[in-house]
C-alpha cells in the first residue's frame, strides 16, 4: 500500500503544479484584467473570483487540512470581490500557494494518510482532504478555461 500512497501524493502534486496551473495560465495570457473580472450575471462567477477560490481552497485542504498548518479563510469573500485585481496578482498568488502546498505533499508521509482530521466542522481523512482539493482545483480549471474561451473566442485554449 505504501507504494500506491506515494503515487498518489506524487500525482496530485503533478496535477495541480504540472496539469493545471499551466492551464489556467495558458488561459489568462490571452485575457485582459477586465476579461478575468466578467460575469455573464450577478450571480455568476468571474475567473477572477475562481481564481481566489481556488487560491483559498487550496490553502484550507491541502495546507491547512492535510498540513496541519491554520489557515484561516473567508470563503464567501471569495466570491464577493469585486475590486478587480490585476490577473499578474491573482496568478502570483495562485503560484505561491500552490509552491507551499507542493511542499506539504512532498512532506507528507504515507502514514498520515489515514488519519482523520477537522475540516468545515466534519471529520475527514487527509486522504479526503488532498483527493477533494486536487478535483476540486480540477472543476474550477474547467470552469476558466470555458470562460476563457468565451471572452477571448480562442478556441486553441486547453481543454
Amino acid at each position: 500500500m505504501t507504494d500506491i500512497a506515494k503515487l498518489f501524493i506524487a500525482q496530485s502534486r503533478g496535477f495541480l503544479s504540472s496539469d493545471y496551473l499551466p492551464k489556467i495560465e495558458r488561459c489568462l495570457e490571452v485575457l485582459s484584467d477586465e476579461d478575468v473580472w466578467w460575469r455573464a450575471n450577478e450571480g455568476s462567477n468571474s475567473i477572477g473570483n475562481l481564481l481566489l477560490h481556488l487560491e483559498g481552497s487550496t490553502r484550507a485542504w491541502i495546507i491547512g487540512v492535510a498540513g496541519g498548518f491554520h489557515n484561516p479563510r473567508d470563503r464567501q469573500q471569495e466570491f464577493d470581490e469585486r475590486e478587480q485585481i490585476p490577473r499578474a496578482e491573482l496568478m502570483s498568488r495562485l503560484r505561491q500557494t500552490l509552491t507551499e502546498a507542493d511542499g506539504v505533499l512532498a512532506r507528507l508521509h504515507v502514514e498520515v494518510l489515514l488519519e482523520r482530521r477537522q475540516a468545515r466542522g466534519e471529520e475527514v481523512t487527509v486522504l479526503l482532504a488532498v483527493y477533494h482539493a486536487v478535483e476540486h482545483f480540477s472543476m474550477h480549471t474547467g470552469q476558466i478555461i470555458m470562460l476563457a474561451k468565451m471572452r477571448s473566442g480562442d478556441l486553441r485554449l486547453p481543454d
